[in-house]
Order: structure tokens, then sequence, then C-alpha cells
């Protein structure tokens, strides 16, 4: 009888094996096991691919030999460096990583195999299943708290409607009612109901805080019919986004910026700050000028616009609502155009910053008169429209 093995049967070739067997008087039990370890064969070696699980690779690869190992894994390597060029950073689920963590605690050269994670990923992967399986070591039952739930609702309202108040605060309080709690269980039942505060202020909060009294200024380059630059200057109050003054020339420099802000300025209305950017027309005598108007510039750091955002959306709104629908033809046309778009801008156009309301502080009409229509003026040419109510005589 032939010597006929597992490993020399494939699926191709079972009904040729099968003719061999009868040719050499093997019984048909013995072609039945042969036949049974071929299917067997046939389905393991696809359940086993590399897309299947780990653990059933591993089994299948117990009997292989030596030299099909290595050049499986060989084609395995290169098909993972085919598929590193072309995928940039794969998804990996929790079960992905807790295998590689596992199968790289086994041999010494696992930092060589990794092709898909860095080496430095798969130690934090390996620090975070840890400390998940410390915590779960550790995890004690869920107690009742010693102190009365009342007493915690009242530490959870005192902490939510006074944040000013801190934990000692909060503990003398108690005590006026005779209750006495530890500073530690105050501040743990503080946790859940209040954010935590910042070290200091950020700059949005310091903008709302002094806005009546914070000015800030900026330049918008434009150009006439001959491509040739004009800058508009513009100082803005950030309060009530009111632009408060505008300059236009074709050379602006240190003196005449200055004088800009001297203008602009007089000792009953002149702001406590003002922000601007690092630009080299800010000179000296624009830094003198603000000193003896005692006023305190507030310099924007490099490559930060958002921290002027104010001065920078109505430089937008002024070129996108104005000058974008205009050729300009000199510097009088254009000061002539930009003043009645402020006039529009200041008096009747709502801004979202301030809730809908006008820059200039226009009161709401009173609603109790009687109306009988709507007045509407155009405003440079028909480009914008004021819209008025028409009162009864």
């Amino acid at each position: 009888m032939g010597d006929y093995s597992l490993k020399d049967v494939t699926a191709p070739k079972i009904e040729r094996v099968a003719d061999n067997i009868f040719g050499t008087g093997m019984n048909i039990v013995q072609y039945f096991f042969l036949t049974l370890q071929a299917w067997i064969f046939v389905h393991i070696r696809q359940w086993v691919k590399p897309t299947g699980s780990v653990a059933s690779g591993l089994i299948f690869d117990a009997i292989l030999s030596r030299s099909q190992l290595m050049l499986e894994n060989a084609m395995l390597r290169k098909q993972l460096i085919i598929l590193r060029r072309q995928v940039e950073r794969p998804k990996l689920s929790d079960e992905d990583r807790r295998w590689l963590v596992i199968l790289a605690s086994q041999f010494k050269n696992w930092r060589h195999a990794l092709l898909i994670v860095q080496p430095e990923t798969l130690l934090r992967w390996h620090h975070e299943l840890f400390r998940a399986f410390w915590r779960h070591k550790t995890k004690t039952d869920k107690r009742e708290p010693r102190i009365p739930q009342e007493t915690i609702d009242l530490i959870q309202t005192m902490a939510k409607d006074n944040i000013l108040w801190g934990a000692e605060r909060i503990r003398g309080e108690l005590l006026h009612f005779g209750i006495k709690v530890s500073k530690r269980t105050i501040l743990k039942y503080m946790r859940s109901v209040r954010e935590p505060r910042p070290s200091g202020q950020n700059w949005l909060t310091f903008m709302q805080n002094h806005g009546r009294d914070i000015w800030a200024c900026d330049f918008l380059q434009t150009y006439d019919v001959f491509f040739r630059m004009i800058f508009i200057f513009v100082i803005i109050e950030l309060g009530s986004r009111r632009v408060v003054y505008i300059g236009i020339t074709r050379h602006p420099n240190d003196i005449w910026v200055s004088r800009q802000l001297s203008a602009a300025c007089d000792w009953d209305n002149q702001p406590k700050y003002l922000v601007l950017d690092n630009d080299s027309k800010f000179g000296e005598n624009f830094e003198q000028v603000a000193k003896h108007r005692e006023v305190e510039l507030l310099k924007t750091p490099f490559k930060a616009p958002k921290a002027n955002a104010t001065c920078e959306r109505f430089l937008g709104s002024l070129q996108r609502e104005c000058l974008d629908h205009l050729i300009i033809l000199n510097e009088l046309q254009l000061r002539r155009v930009t003043r009645e778009y402020i006039g529009y801008y200041n008096d009747h156009r709502p801004h979202q910053g301030i809730e809908q309301c006008r820059p200039n502080g226009t009161a709401p009409p009173d609603l109790s008169e009687a109306v009988v229509g709507i007045d509407v003026k155009p405003v440079l040419g028909g480009l914008h429209h004021i819209y008025e109510r028409k009162r009864a005589s």
C-alpha cells in the first residue's frame, strides 16, 4: 500500500488520490476515513486563514513544519508592508490591542515584529491594561455615605449657587447649622456639581468684564481702480461694537497713526486699554501718545488674529458688505463710502455679539404706539436699506 499522509492531500487532488488508493487494494473503510481527514484538513485550513481568530491560527501552526512557517511568515510580512504603504493609520479594536500585548510578552524580538503601530504605543496599551486590571482588582463595594443625604444636598446646593465659595467657607456655613463635616468630605461632594475653576481669568472673561473700557484697532488694505494700495485705519469699542474712529491714507506710518489715536481720544471719551497687533506702524510716537492719554496698550500674540476678533470681524464685514461691491476711484470717495457705511453700521445694523442690538445703544421702539407702515431708506445706493416704523400722527 502506498504511503499517504495528511499534508499531501489537498482539495483539488482528492479525486486523483482516491483513484490511486483503489489501485493499491485499500478497502472502503480506509478510504472513508482518509477522505474524512482530507475534508477536515481543507476546511480547517479555510478557518485558520489570517482573517480568522488568533487562537485557531496557533492551533493549526502547531502541525506545520518550520520551513512552512518561515515561508508563511515571509508572505504575511510582505502583505503587511504593502498595506502599510496604503493605510496611514489602521483602526484597532480593544481585542486587537489585548492580543498584541499578550503576543509581544511571549518573545524578545517583539519590537522588530511590529509594523502597524509603534513600540511606544504598545507599551502605553500595556500600561492602560494594567491600570484597568488593578482598578478591577482593588474595586470595593459601594457603601452608603456616613452623612445624611440632606447634608449632601445642602453642600451641593451651596457649591452650585456660590461659585466663589471654597470648601472651608462651606464648612463654616454648615457649622452655623450645627453640622460638623470635614473639609475633605465637602470637597468630595463639591466635584460632582462644580467644574474646576481655572487659575486665572481667560481672555474672553477679561473682554466681557472690561468691554466698555477697551478699544481695538487694526488696518484694512484695499485697492483703487488703478490697483494702488489704500489703508483704512479703524478703532472700535469692544463692549458695544461701535466704530469710534476711521482714518484713510496711502502712506501709513508711526507719526500718522499716532495722530489718528490723538484725534480719536478726548478726555471725556477714551479707553483704559487698546488692543493692537505687533505691526511696525505702531511705533514709539504711537506709544508716547497712548502713555500721555493714560491708555494701556495690549498687544496680541504673533499669528493670533482671534485675540483681536471683534475688530477683525468688523473689517471683514466692511470688506464683504461694502468694498467688494464698489470700484474705488480715490481717497475722497473711499472716505465718503466708509463713513456712510459706518453710520449705517452704528445706528441701524443689528449685531449678533450684543444679542441683535445696535452698536449705538438705540432703545427698542415703543410697541404700544400705533404703527401705520414701514419707511424704507436706501444706503450706499441701495446696497443696504434702513427700515423704520411709521407712527400715526
